[in-house]
């Protein structure tokens, strides 16, 4: 047997010294075994090729079918890699690299993700507001996920109190705006996003422009001021609106869409709470992990909108307590006379 991966080695480096291409001498070499096995079909036992070459024919055979496998596992891996480079999206950006194909390997081999899925989360925009205890997570998450524009909208600084929950900032950013400090964390997760801090409040001057520049909002936000200016910009673009909130063990999740048939954040909250009937964060405290349990799945009804896998949170709600590790899912209905999307709900019924 040795005698024959000599001449398999020798026809190996021969073909290399020659510049013959790789399928040339990956063929020769196959020649050769096709070779030693008709060897041991024709010659009788214990004829001197037959010694020389391992007297018997099954341990090539098997040689023979590990090769195989082998050959059609890569043909596989090319062709997954071929569905990535070749998947259609509605604004192509250029192939992945072979960095982000072993990066997006377990979201690709998803079924519902696939190489489509995956080229566009590439070529999504989202625009997350707040950097703070949902942020984190949410900004972790579509960054290693691989969304291809991340913008975040924040005008606070890192404060140490913020650390047992908003899980991106680290010791050493204390002080500096969790925007830029968020960006840094995303970036140094995953090189491939295109991150784009804007360290200032939402204002109604500014909103309807910035919303433009995105197709999916994300509200993280702790006041009832934002969420409302949040809301009604998202109506007016058209742009569906990921929301969650927390209060100390307990979050809330919903995908506001009045485009698409559900309601707008405004039609389950007409109004903003008596001041101390919904303390914030602050007042009233918030179990360290919840914020990473809502955020995440935020991150993840964001990736179903874009990728179109599953059934997002329009016109429901899910309510997870952390305390009881109980959640609830309730349905939700568009109000007909809302002052936000009204007419955005006779458009969609009309389509």
């Amino acid at each position: 047997m040795p005698l024959v991966f000599i001449m398999a080695g020798a026809m190996w480096g021969l073909g290399a010294a020659l510049g013959a291409p790789h399928r040339l001498r990956w063929g020769m070499i196959a020649l050769l075994w096709v070779g030693v096995v008709l060897l041991h079909v024709v010659l009788p036992d214990g004829a001197p090729l037959r010694v020389a070459t391992g007297g018997s024919a099954a341990p090539w055979l098997l040689l023979g079918g590990f090769a195989a496998v082998c050959f059609v596992y890569g043909r596989g891996v090319r062709s997954l890699r071929g569905r990535v480079t070749t998947g259609t999206a509605s604004k192509p950006q250029g192939s992945f690299s072979e960095a982000e194909l072993e990066r997006y390997a377990r979201h690709i081999v998803l079924h519902d993700v696939g190489g489509p899925g995956q080229k566009a989360l590439k070529n999504a925009r989202v625009l997350v507001i707040g950097a703070g205890g949902l942020g984190a997570p949410v900004l972790t998450y579509l960054g290693a996920a691989g969304v291809g524009t991340i913008g975040v909208i924040d005008d606070d600084v890192v404060d140490v109190s913020n650390l047992h929950r908003q899980v991106i900032h680290r010791d050493a950013d204390i002080g500096l705006p969790k925007v830029h400090s968020a960006a840094a964390a995303v970036v140094a997760q995953n090189p491939h996003v295109v991150m784009r801090p804007y360290q200032r409040r939402l204002t109604e001057e500014i909103a309807a422009e910035l919303f433009a520049e995105y197709d999916i909002i994300l509200d993280g936000t702790d006041n009832f001021e934002t969420r409302y200016l949040v809301n009604r910009a998202a109506v007016q673009a058209g742009k569906p609106l990921i929301s969650g909130a927390l209060a100390q063990w307990e979050g809330q999740i919903s995908v506001f869409d009045p485009a698409h048939g559900a309601p707008c954040y405004q039609c389950i909250f007409p109004q903003a709470p008596e001041p101390g009937l919904a303390p914030s964060c602050a007042e009233a405290g918030v179990m360290g992990p919840l914020p990473g349990v809502i955020g995440a799945m935020m991150a993840g009804e964001a990736i179903k909108l874009i990728t179109g896998a599953g059934s997002p949170l329009r016109g429901a709600m899910l309510i997870y307590d952390l305390l009881y590790a109980e959640a609830r899912r309730i349905k939700l209905k568009p109000a007909p006379d809302c002052p936000v999307c009204a007419d955005a709900q006779r458009g969609a019924d009309a389509a």
